[in-house]
């Protein structure tokens, strides 16, 4: 079986769609999903006569991959899957691919005029990449770093309920890097800010791109140094220290959330109560 990584091989190139390519299609920010895996062939009947523009994504088992919106959301064949619900809730879906390409069409469409003076942009001749022949200067995908972080204290670790999100389950405090702030200290401060604890032995764990709209969810573990929990009221509804064998339903392993809370149930299986 051919995993995900080498079905997919990214790619940046300036050729226009032909009959036989293949197509990652978004209608808002819906996933246009066939009755048959994730992608369209382009020309095919779920297209009706809708000719987009397309962006490339680089190739799937050798056949080249683009992306773009289709603006008829009732397409014959094709059903609707939110692009959260994709990345959340089903484990075969190409998540990197649907990311990515989510990710591409959002700063394509927000960077056809330049941010400095208004000129309309051009495609970069030689890499992924808008131009203003005015200004001359290119104006690349956008990326704001965010980090995230399971707080650990002696055999229980910390979970919060986000005050703005409907789903039945607890995560970790997460929150922008603000300018002129190092990831730990943007760590230390969100900590602070959303929970009023004090952390400490702040220490990266992994990362993952993440297409609400275009952060780097950037992971960390930290031990709890003090304080009480006092909840900032409009980010957090509730949070709590848990076990690892009782604690309230949380993210998938999709996730970069679910896959630091599973990290840091294996590190203290291992090391019990010993923080660290």
């Amino acid at each position: 079986m051919v995993s995900k990584s080498e079905q997919w091989l990214p790619g940046w190139f300036e050729d226009v769609p032909v009959q036989g390519d293949l197509l990652l299609a978004f209608s808002g920010n819906n996933v246009l999903k066939p009755d048959n895996g994730w992608l369209l062939a382009w020309g095919g009947p779920e297209m009706g006569d809708s000719r987009p523009e397309a962006l490339a994504l680089g190739t799937w088992n050798g056949r080249r991959l683009f992306v773009c919106t289709l603006p008829d959301s009732g397409l014959p064949g094709a059903q609707l899957v939110t692009l959260r619900d994709a990345l959340l809730v089903s484990p075969e879906a190409p998540a990197d691919l649907l990311s990515t390409g989510f990710q591409v069409l959002q700063w394509w469409q927000d960077h056809r005029y330049c941010g400095r003076c208004g000129e309309r942009t051009e495609s970069h001749p030689r890499e992924r990449a808008r131009w203003c022949s005015r200004c001359n200067i290119p104006w690349y995908p956008r990326i704001a770093p965010c980090v995230i972080v399971v707080i650990r204290r002696g055999s229980q670790f910390l979970l919060a309920r986000s005050s703005r999100v409907t789903r039945n389950f607890y995560s970790l405090i997460a929150g922008f890097v603000e300018p002129g702030e190092s990831l730990e200290q943007a760590v230390a401060r969100e900590v602070k800010e959303e929970t009023g604890l004090d952390v400490g032995n702040i220490r990266y764990r992994s990362s993952q791109p993440w297409p609400f709209p275009h952060q780097m969810m950037v992971g960390f573990f930290a031990d709890y140094q003090g304080g009480e929990l006092s909840l900032q009221e409009d980010e957090l509804a509730d949070a709590g220290w848990f076990s690892a064998d009782d604690h309230p339903p949380i993210p998938p392993d999709t996730t970069i959330a679910g896959r630091l809370i599973s990290a840091m149930k294996q590190e203290i299986a291992e090391n019990g109560s010993d923080a660290g």
